[in-house]
């Protein structure tokens, strides 16, 4: 693992600014499926993991009739571009990229700091088991693993999530069901429930900043 060059020799590139652009929109799509998921997973859960492929929506999808195929290919995709944008907004900005993820995104500086200091002696072990973390991509990006070694670790992490969801969604094939019928019947007072958390969240995070 190459040592990260400090933020006074950084030498950000061109496309530096692209990489914010991308991150902000990702953050944009992930508010609309915060929003949205109990009415997309019932209509369309293929556009719901393309808008954002946490653990619950992953689940969830498979509660419904979306094919293996999408699942697999969408819920990858999603995982593995936000995991790209943010390793390269690392290697961008360096250091400077985490005080978004403390100002806006409501991290802490502990938590933070755990990570760097686990990336530093196991990036082996993090990248695949926190292959949906923004912040350990970033930190990837910061520590400029070599792309090759990446990609091998963000493939291993990316197969196990989505096969271990899978699983556990054919264990508990019954709760799941019962939870799709919950939202066809309730359904938008799911969504009136996640717009004020969306709102109380991110007024919160702007508070911090």
């Amino acid at each position: 693992m190459t040592a990260a060059p400090s933020d006074t020799t950084l030498v950000r590139p061109r496309w530096a600014p692209l990489s914010i652009g991308a991150f902000i929109a990702l953050v944009v799509c992930t508010n609309i499926a915060a929003i949205a998921w109990a009415r997309l997973v019932l209509s369309s859960p293929e556009t719901l993991l393309a808008l954002s492929s946490r653990n619950r929506y992953l689940a969830l999808a498979l509660g419904t009739d979306i094919s293996s195929v999408a699942y697999w290919v969408i819920g990858s995709l999603r995982i593995a571009l936000a995991f790209a944008v943010c390793h390269l907004a690392g290697r961008a900005y360096g250091d400077r990229i985490l005080a978004i993820f403390i100002k806006y995104l409501g991290m802490d500086q502990p938590t933070i700091d755990r990570l760097q200091t686990g990336f530093a002696k196991a990036d082996w072990a993090i990248i695949p088991f926190f292959v949906g973390s923004n912040i350990v991509a970033a930190i990837s990006g910061i520590q400029r693993t070599q792309p090759a070694r990446l990609a091998a670790f963000v493939a291993v992490g990316l197969i196990a999530r989505l096969a271990l969801i899978q699983w556990l969604a054919n264990i508990f094939d019954e709760q799941l069901t019962d939870a799709i019928n919950l939202l066809q019947k309730y359904s938008w007072w799911f969504v009136g429930g996640s717009v004020i958390l969306v709102l109380l969240t991110n007024s919160r995070n702007t508070r911090r900043s």
